[in-house]
C-alpha cells in the first residue's frame, strides 16, 4: 500500500518534472527570436547549451531500462531537452558571425556525440549488471549535471562586470531553479543518490543567479535607457547637415548641438 502510493507519488512529481523541464529547455526560445531578428548572437554564450546537450544525451543513457529500469519519464525529457539544445545550437551557430568561435562550438558538438557514442558502447558490453551500469553512468551524469548547472556562471561574471543581467536571460535562471527543486524531490521517490546531487546544487546555484538578477535589474534598466538615449543622439547628429555658413543645422530645424557623448 504505502510502496503502491510512493510510486504514483514520484510518477506524478516526474511528470510535474517533466513538465518544469520542457519549459527550462524553451526558456531560450525569447533570446534565440532575438538573436533572429538581431542577426547576430552579440555576446551570448554558447556554453550553456553545449553543456545541457551533453547533460541531456548522459541522462537518456542512464534512463534506459538496460542501464536504470524503471526511469523512463528520464528518458522522455532528456531525449526532447537534446533535440531543442541541438536547434539552439544550430541557430547559434546560423547567427555566430566569428568562424574561429562556430568552428570551436562545431568541434565541441561533434566531441561530444563520439563521447555519447564511446560511453552507451563500453557500458553495455563491458558492464554486465543494472547496479554496475547505473553507478557509471550516474557518476558521469552527475559530473555533467552540475555542469549544465555551473555554465552560466561565466554569464554571471559578465553580469557582475557589466552590472547588468541584460545577458542572462530570467527564465532560464527561473525554470533551472524550479527544475533543480523538481527532480531534487523526484529524487527522494526512492533515494536515488545520482539525481539529487546535482540537482540539489543546481537548485542552489539557480537561486544565486535569481538573487543577482535582483541585484542588478534596475541598473540594468538604467544602462539601456542610456544606451538608447544615445542611439537616439547619434541620429540626430547624422541629421546634421552643413549649412554652408559653417554652422551646423539639422534638416528641416535649427541649429542642433550634439550630446558630448554622441560620436
Amino acid at each position: 500500500m504505502v510502496s503502491h502510493l510512493v510510486k504514483t507519488i514520484r510518477n506524478v512529481v516526474g511528470i510535474t518534472g517533466n513538465v518544469i523541464s520542457l519549459s527550462l529547455f524553451l526558456s531560450p526560445v525569447p533570446t534565440f527570436v532575438q538573436i533572429w531578428k538581431k542577426g547576430s548572437v552579440e555576446q551570448f554564450s554558447p556554453a550553456p547549451y553545449l553543456a545541457a546537450l551533453i547533460n541531456c544525451m548522459v541522462w537518456v543513457i542512464y534512463g534506459l531500462p538496460m542501464v536504470h529500469p524503471n526511469s523512463i519519464l528520464v528518458v522522455t525529457i532528456n531525449g526532447a531537452g537534446s533535440a531543442i539544445e541541438v536547434v539552439y545550437l544550430a541557430l547559434f551557430l546560423i547567427f555566430c558571425h566569428e568562424k574561429r568561435k562556430r568552428s570551436k562550438v562545431l568541434l565541441i558538438m561533434v566531441v561530444e556525440l563520439i563521447f555519447i557514442a564511446v560511453v552507451t558502447i563500453l557500458v553495455l558490453t563491458v558492464v554486465h549488471t543494472h547496479k554496475s551500469r547505473s553507478l557509471v553512468v550516474g557518476i558521469i551524469a552527475i559530473l555533467f549535471n552540475i555542469m549544465m548547472y555551473a555554465a552560466p556562471l561565466s554569464v554571471m561574471k559578465l553580469v557582475i562586470s557589466t552590472k547588468s543581467v541584460e545577458y542572462m536571460p530570467f527564465f532560464l535562471s527561473f525554470a533551472s531553479f524550479l527544475n533543480g527543486v523538481a527532480w531534487t524531490t523526484y529524487a527522494f521517490l526512492p533515494f536515488d543518490p545520482f539525481i539529487a546531487a546535482p540537482n540539489g546544487l543546481g537548485t542552489l546555484l539557480s537561486l544565486a543567479q535569481l538573487l543577482l538578477y535582483a541585484t542588478y535589474y534596475k541598473s540594468t534598466k538604467r544602462i539601456m535607457a542610456a544606451r538608447q538615449e544615445n542611439k537616439i543622439e547619434m541620429h540626430r547628429s547624422e541629421a546634421v547637415v552643413d549649412g554652408g555658413d559653417g554652422e551646423p543645422k539639422m534638416t528641416g530645424g535649427a541649429p542642433y548641438r550634439t550630446h558630448p557623448s554622441a560620436i
